[in-house]
């Protein structure tokens, strides 16, 4: 980790920032193959235009070659290449003039943050608009308009990006984010930007035990679309799994457990964000909206917790244009993110896993652990310390968890490991 790092993811915000990112189209392109200049093995993958994934279908791709409005005085407003949140996302094309009164029907505007442009999409049904701040919509005068939307929906493809950093163990370690938003900086820039450094940082790690999984996608049709391409993949390796989104503030921290709400992902996320503030805010499963919807559903059931600093639909800056470089994103902000995401790796790399050799119980007693006279009191405390510490000995249960729900110390757990390692009992890894 440089001493700069969060100048550096920083500095990569500010670079991304111009681009017109949606779930599909160049501006999405565009960024990936900037994340893969910092990470070269990252892979660019596409899906095709009208794929059907689960109850879902991929749409088709979208370009926008400008978007503006005439007003009656002749001055263009709303003008797309000026700030891409004035276009609501997905526009069809449109070429008309209307009055005032018509079109109000399709401006958008926010009265409580009357110098916000909301940032709105309609995706999956077809219609245009445009978004304004609501001050600038009170100024407007009467006349007429003319609105110009020349954008283009057409078969094409919607992309991702996957990188894949082998380990010594095929167990995976997965983080999502998404790379799907315009130009807003903690709902959308801060997830993509630390996960690019994160990874370079994971890629520079020497003796990795476990395989890292990150991915850059779309939100929501994108994950859904990547379950139905590596489901059982998925479901038989990851060990543990992280969605990241919004941690460029620097306001708090926030935790989001996984659907299980018991998975060692939520646990190592605890873990590290209880050192890093005692005060961070516990979000329940009840409270999600991003791509943990997907992963933690019924039937895909993975381990997936996700971490924010200010989590989306928390802060007034979020889903319009004050979430900005300059309101919202600080240089110590990524950086606090970076560190615990570091800091989880760290944890999981270094944390060990006792696991059983046996079905059912072993046989204590000749191996001099379980008295061969039984009687009423005979199972000591330290006896059913044992017990207890080879009953949660499944392979997948850290040493730190068991100690946890043991309420002992860590040590007195790896103490007794050791033990039942020369004992032949239990396996450590």
């Amino acid at each position: 980790m440089t001493i700069n790092i969060g100048k550096d993811i920083y500095n990569f915000a500010k670079e991304l920032w111009h681009l017109d990112r949606s779930i599909t189209g160049e501006g999405l392109r565009q960024t990936l193959k900037k994340i893969k200049n910092k990470n070269p093995n990252l892979k660019i993958k596409k899906i095709s235009s009208g794929k059907k994934v689960y109850d879902w279908t991929v749409p088709n791709e979208w370009k926008v070659n400008e978007a503006y409005i005439i007003d009656p005085k002749g001055k263009k407003i709303c003008d797309f290449k000026v700030n891409n949140l004035h276009l609501v996302g997905y526009s069809i094309p449109i070429n008309k003039k209307m009055s005032l009164d018509k079109l109000k029907k399709f401006l958008h505007s926010i009265p409580e943050q009357p110098n916000a442009i909301p940032y709105i999409t309609s995706y999956y049904k077809k219609s245009w608009g445009f978004c304004i701040t609501h001050n600038q919509k009170k100024k407007l005068v009467k006349g007429i308009y003319h609105v110009v939307v020349d954008t283009k929906l057409f078969r094409g493809s919607m992309n991702y990006g996957e990188l894949i950093i082998k380990g010594k163990s095929k167990k995976e370690i997965f983080f999502s984010t998404y790379v799907c938003h315009p130009s807003m900086a903690n709902n959308e820039l801060s997830g993509p930007c630390v996960m690019t450094y994160v990874s370079k940082w994971i890629s520079q790690k020497i003796n990795r035990y476990f395989t890292y999984r990150i991915i850059f996608i779309p939100e929501t049709i994108g994950s859904i679309s990547y379950l139905k391409l590596n489901k059982n993949h998925l479901k038989k390796n990851m060990f543990a799994g992280f969605n990241i989104s919004c941690v460029g503030d620097n306001r708090v921290y926030s935790f989001l457990p996984s659907r299980n709400g018991n998975t060692f992902s939520d646990f190592i996320l605890k873990a590290v964000l209880k050192k890093k503030d005692k005060n961070f805010i516990k979000y329940t499963w009840k409270e999600r909206g991003s791509d943990e919807r997907q992963y933690c559903s019924p039937g895909i059931d993975l381990p997936v917790a996700s971490f924010s600093r200010s989590k989306y639909g928390t802060y007034k800056e979020y889903h319009t244009s004050l979430d900005n470089l300059q309101n919202v994103v600080s240089k110590s902000g990524l950086k606090g993110s970076f560190k615990v995401i570091i800091e989880m790796i760290n944890l999981i790399e270094n944390s060990k896993f006792p696991k059983v050799k046996f079905f059912c119980e072993p046989k204590l007693s000749k191996r001099g652990l379980y008295p061969t006279l039984s009687t009423k009191n005979n199972i000591s405390n330290n006896l059913r310390l044992i017990m207890n510490l080879i009953s949660y000995s499944d392979g997948k249960t850290s040493i730190s968890q068991i100690a946890k729900k043991c309420n002992v110390k860590e040590k007195q757990i790896y103490n007794l490991t050791k033990i039942l390692v020369r004992k032949k009992i239990l396996n450590l890894h």
